[in-house]
């Protein structure tokens, strides 16, 4: 193959790949949790479309899956399935801390029903499934959705 042909391959595959990578934007997760008593909060933050149904992990925090059960909503929606989690977990949340992410997701989802849900559970304490509930829009991005269990607030920045 001579030299052109390989340029001319290579620039190709460029621009088909460019798209792809524009159609995907970060995503800076802040999820405050409220002062409790007990021990560090697990945490399963992930994307549902409009009648509810998981779609995506974004993030899970805990370092015991045995533990994920207990992230009820989630834990049904992706099966517990270890590629849902693998490279998108942490260590757990402490009372009154806060956790911070980026992830990547697909501009397909911002402004078109989906919504972004944390799950939250401390050992010995209660389960809190869909602690947060908020739409993923961009007029959302930077406004803190208030939780309901251990979670205080939920803010995501594009």
């Amino acid at each position: 193959m001579s030299m052109h042909k390989i340029a001319l391959s290579l620039c190709l595959a460029g621009a088909m790949a460019l798209p792809g990578l524009a159609q995907a934007r970060p995503l800076t997760l802040t999820t405050q949790l409220k002062n409790y008593s007990g021990d560090g909060a697990y945490l399963a933050i992930y994307v549902t479309d409009a009648a509810g149904q998981y779609q995506k992990t974004l993030w899970v925090s805990g370092n015991k899956a045995k533990h994920y059960k207990n992230l009820r909503d989630w834990a049904r929606g992706s099966g517990m399935n270890r590629a849902e989690y693998d490279g998108v977990s942490g260590a757990s949340v402490g009372s009154g801390r806060a956790l911070k992410v980026t992830v990547d997701l697909a501009d397909t989802l911002i402004d078109a029903g989906y919504e972004i849900r944390v799950d939250s559970a401390v050992e010995d304490g209660r389960d809190n499934p869909a602690d947060v509930r908020t739409p993923l829009t961009t007029q959302g991005a930077g406004k803190p959705a208030a939780g309901r269990g251990y979670v205080q607030s939920l803010t995501y920045d594009m």
